[in-house]
Parts: structure tokens; sequence; C-alpha cells
């Protein structure tokens, strides 16, 4: 028998369409953003993504490579994450309340003020990687003893050369670099985080150099730090 949206029936006809239209909504992928809650992703390579503003809520992504993504600004909330992989990955302001990191790979990765109340690091591993105005205390089983760890209160301070100082300027004028938000923080101060990984990769003059060739010749978006470090492994003479 077909049902007619009658005087009777037609609000409970529009209340299942609209459930149905939310429940899409709750579960897709937009312009490389996460919106995902309850599902399973096992096994991904979401290698290279932009997750910026993503938000995700008790979802699955074990087995996973998150490798060089950008986390800037994302909610990934109670989530799976054992045995993923975060190689040069980014968490810059992302809340990670209650999510699950066992057995997960961390290399040259960076937390910049993320949450990480209730997160589970259990026999996690860390290799060069930095948390920056992150409150790890309130993360569960985390091993501060590990060699591959450096915490930091507040942004480290140490002198640069005026020439640096000049150079870090200057190729921030290239418009993706703005947009980017690599080089400088939200007070608009230059981002000595950054430089100092950047000084970990290369000496200073061959990262002079390297800046200004970024600022002439790089006309792409880009999103994480890790892309100007491969940009300029590629086109300098090291």
């Amino acid at each position: 028998m077909r049902l007619l949206a009658t005087s009777q029936n037609w609000p409970g006809v529009f209340l299942n369409i609209f459930t149905k239209e939310v429940k899409m909504a709750r579960n897709q992928s937009v312009t490389g953003n996460f919106i995902y809650n309850n599902i399973e992703k096992k096994g991904k390579n979401f290698m290279y993504k932009n997750l910026e503003r993503s938000n995700c809520y008790n979802c699955d992504f074990s087995n996973s490579n998150f490798d060089y993504v950008n986390f800037r600004g994302a909610h990934f909330k109670s989530s799976n994450f054992f045995k993923c992989s975060f190689k040069w990955a980014e968490f810059i302001g992302t809340n990670l309340k209650g999510s699950d990191f066992k057995n997960a790979t961390f290399e040259n990765t960076l937390f910049d003020s993320v949450n990480l109340e209730g997160a589970n690091f259990k026999d996690a591993k860390f290799k060069n990687t930095i948390f920056l105005s992150t409150d790890v205390t309130k993360a569960k089983n985390f091993d501060f003893e590990q060699s591959g760890i450096k915490i930091y209160n507040e942004m480290p301070q140490f002198e640069i050369s005026e020439d640096l100082r000049i150079a870090t300027e200057n190729v921030m004028r290239n418009k993706y670099v703005k947009a980017a938000r690599v080089l400088d923080t939200k007070d608009g101060d230059i981002n000595l985080i950054n430089l100092m990984i950047l000084l970990d990769n290369f000496d200073e003059q061959t990262l002079l150099k390297g800046l200004t060739i970024i600022e002439n010749q790089l006309d792409c978006d880009f999103y994480t730090l890790s892309y100007l470090i491969k940009f300029l492994n590629n086109n300098i003479d090291l």
C-alpha cells in the first residue's frame, strides 16, 4: 500500500526524510575535511590530507596512515587510532579528548595547544616529537621518559640573526606562505618553534637561500611545515 502524505501523516513522513538527511550530513567528507560519527575507517591511507577543522566522534581509524596530515583546529574525540602512523603530522589547536592512540607511531610530529584530556598513549612510540603549550599530564599512559619527546610549556625563545629575521618576514609576503600560517603565530610574531625545526633540517645559510626561493617561486596552497621542508629539499642544492 502506498503511503500518502495526508494531513494526518505528513509530519511523520517529513520527519523521516529530515532524519535521513541529518544522518547523511553527519558522515561525509567535504573538501578534504572529515565530518564523521560512529563509523569505521580502518587501514586507510590519509597521507598528505588537509583535515583542518574536521569533526569526528567515536570513529575507528585503526591501522591507518596519517603521515604529513594537517589536523589544525580539528576535533577527533573518543576515536580509535590504534597502530596509526603520524610522521610529520601537525596537531595545532586540535581536540583529541578521549581518543585512543595505543601502539601509534609519532615521528617529527608537532602537538601545539592540543587538548589531550583522557587520550590514551599506551605503548605509543615517539621520535623527535614536540609538545608545545599542551598539558600532557591530562593524557593517559603517557611515557614521559621516552627520549624522543620535547615538551615546552610556552613558545621557546632563542636569538636569531637579523638576516634570518628579515628573510622570514619577507617570505611571508608570499600569499601562499601567509595563508598557511606555518611561519607566524596568531599574534603575527615569527613562529620560533617552526623556525627551530627548519634550523634542525638546514644550516642557516641554506635556509636563507631557501626562504628567498620560497618567496619567489612557491605558487600553490599548502598546509604544513613539512611541505616547506620538502619544497626546499627539491629546489635548493644542499
